[in-house]
């Protein structure tokens, strides 16, 4: 593989971005090293990005909502285990292998969406499964009190 071809590579095995300008991650080493040095919680969510329909609702309507994009920006890392099932949309065997022992530490019950709140060394807080049944402002509060508890 060419450098550039490995460094592009490299930058979409460790990241993606909404449109928005938000980083997830997609290396949950690189998200808990940020957060541990930032002193920021980490936002970890499992999608199944292309078949699970809350999945793809949530994305689009909490996680790329402007009250959500805010907090994150100033208070959260954020991570993602993605497993999408569509061949054209399969991932490196190195990430598939990542998100699969995520999945063994934190989702093992295997349920989609699921959205966890980790303190800075990877210890979760609080667990959401499925589509919030509340505003994106009312996730946002939630995640702010349960943080601030946490403190």
């Amino acid at each position: 593989m060419k450098p550039f071809s490995l460094f592009i590579a490299t930058v979409i095995f460790t990241s993606f971005t909404f449109s928005s300008g938000t980083t997830w991650y997609t290396n949950f080493e690189q998200a808990r090293s940020e957060a541990s040095q930032t002193k920021k919680y980490i936002l970890l969510n499992f999608s199944g990005s292309d078949w699970c329909a809350p999945c793809i609702r949530l994305k689009a309507e909490f996680f790329a909502s402007e009250q959500f994009l805010k907090f994150a920006e100033d208070n959260l890392v954020l991570a993602n285990a993605d497993f999408p099932r569509l061949k054209k949309n399969q991932l490196e065997k190195a990430q598939i292998r990542q998100n699969e022992a995520l999945a063994e530490r934190y989702n093992p019950d295997g349920k989609f969406p699921l959205t966890i709140l980790l303190n800075p060394e990877g210890r979760p807080i609080k667990y959401w499964e499925g589509l919030p049944q509340k505003s994106p402002e009312q996730f946002v509060d939630e995640i702010k009190r349960t943080i601030h508890t946490a403190n």
